[in-house]
């Protein structure tokens, strides 16, 4: 037992470190609290308070869960090697309980009351833009972990996740060009992200001479999906392109199995880009088998940073857990954090928001990750297919990294 603990905190140091000096940014010494903050922050000489915000109750949960773990591994393996600027940091976790008014009301408490230096936070769209105006009145600093349809830039957020053009698009595309995809039918949750990202593909469906034969929305929580699946079968579509989120998707994916439908087979193909392993956890991979995902990150990815973040995962929270594409990038916002407070020398956000374009990030799980001008990060692409023992097989990967662009020509 000893042996195990030892073992742990070992490979926990091993990857801080490694995180750590993969930012390109050299460690400033630790400063007086009045030297490095002076905006009225929770930041002593010894501590600074930061934020976690996401739903762990209520019908997201199922999705944001990941993300609150992911954040809190990260900031265990920031203090392991000493902090930020000499500083520990402590968090204060809030409940946003799938209700977009009450991520506004513990947004506000966070920054106005608890004086956090930064909050890692939401899933939604629909929590996003409930939190923006309340962190852009009180100028505090989120970091976005969830793909997302982009059409915004906001100097109070940095977008950890994909935005559609880096999504949507290569995804539409790899179904055209890989699968001779014609026709497709658009399914969606009912609320700001799967109807603007649906936009997004209509209008590039469109001018890739496709055609959209359905589209549908249902209510967050919605369990009853019989319905769509016969107008689906009816329509006879090449792909589904799902946008989905929650528990909603455990009983899709169940009616459209009961319904006969073989999502292996490929007809229809099923294109999802919402469904990570945090959801398959609740759907189960039999039900989910043949599924393909359009995101920038799979727990199966071979390289060597993800093989040690999965282990350090599962060394903290079980061997049983798995990890899903916004959970990674959760992961993530803590250290491109710590890297743009040390740049900046300062834990003010205004100071801390001029450092953050160009950090970069070699030993994210991901591969490699930097933060454009914009406040997204350049990334890859990938496409994988669901196993039935609830994995990704990834089957396709773009060349290069692809610039993020929230405001493509022509899609808005």
């Amino acid at each position: 037992m000893l042996s195990n603990l030892l073992n742990k905190k070992l490979l926990s140091s091993k990857i801080a470190t490694a995180l750590a000096l993969s930012t390109s940014i050299l460690l400033s010494p630790a400063l007086q609290a009045d030297e490095a903050n002076s905006t009225g922050l929770a930041v002593t000489d010894k501590t600074v308070k930061v934020g976690i915000l996401h739903s762990v109750t209520g019908t997201m949960a199922i999705s944001e869960t990941g993300s609150v773990q992911a954040e809190k591994l990260a900031i265990d393996q920031i203090n392991e090697m000493g902090g930020v600027l000499g500083r520990k940091i402590e968090y204060i976790q809030e409940d946003g309980a799938s209700d977009w008014p009450t991520f506004a009301e513990k947004s506000k408490k966070l920054l106005v009351s608890d004086k956090v230096a930064a909050v890692f936070g939401c899933w939604t769209s629909a929590s996003r833009k409930a939190v923006l105006p309340v962190f852009e009145q009180y100028n505090g600093m989120l970091y976005y972990p969830t793909f997302y349809e982009g059409l915004e830039e906001s100097p109070n957020v940095i977008y950890t996740g994909q935005e559609a053009t880096q999504q949507i698009l290569e995804g539409i595309d790899w179904a055209s060009k890989t699968k001779g995809a014609k026709k497709f039918f658009l399914l969606g949750s009912d609320y700001i992200w799967p109807r603007t990202s649906n936009k997004i593909a209509r209008k590039h469906i469109d001018k890739l001479g496709l055609k959209v034969v359905g589209e549908e929305y249902y209510p967050l929580g919605h369990t009853q999906f019989n319905s769509v699946i016969n107008k689906i079968k009816l329509k006879k579509p090449d792909v589904v392109f799902i946008s989905v989120v929650g528990g909603s998707n455990v009983a899709f994916y169940k009616q459209l199995k009961a319904a006969g439908i073989d999502m292996s087979k490929e007809k229809p193909l099923f294109l999802t880009i919402s469904v990570t392993e945090d959801e398959i956890l609740g759907i189960g991979g039999e039900n989910i088998e043949g599924i393909y995902a359009s995101m920038k990150y799979f727990q199966s990815l071979p390289n060597d940073n993800n093989k040690a973040f999965v282990e350090a995962f599962k060394a903290k929270y079980g061997k049983d857990i798995v990890i899903g594409d916004v959970t990674q990038a959760a992961y993530l916002g803590p250290w491109l954090w710590k890297a743009a407070v040390e740049k900046a020398g300062s834990f003010d956000i205004d100071k801390v928001r001029e450092a953050s374009p160009g950090i970069e990030l070699t030993t994210a799980p991901e591969g490699y990750v930097r933060v454009h001008k914009n406040h997204h990060l350049w990334s890859k692409t990938r496409i994988g297919v669901a196993e039935p023992d609830g994995q990704y097989k990834v089957v396709y990967e773009s060349k290069e990294l692809i610039e993020p662009d929230p405001f493509p020509k022509g899609y808005q």
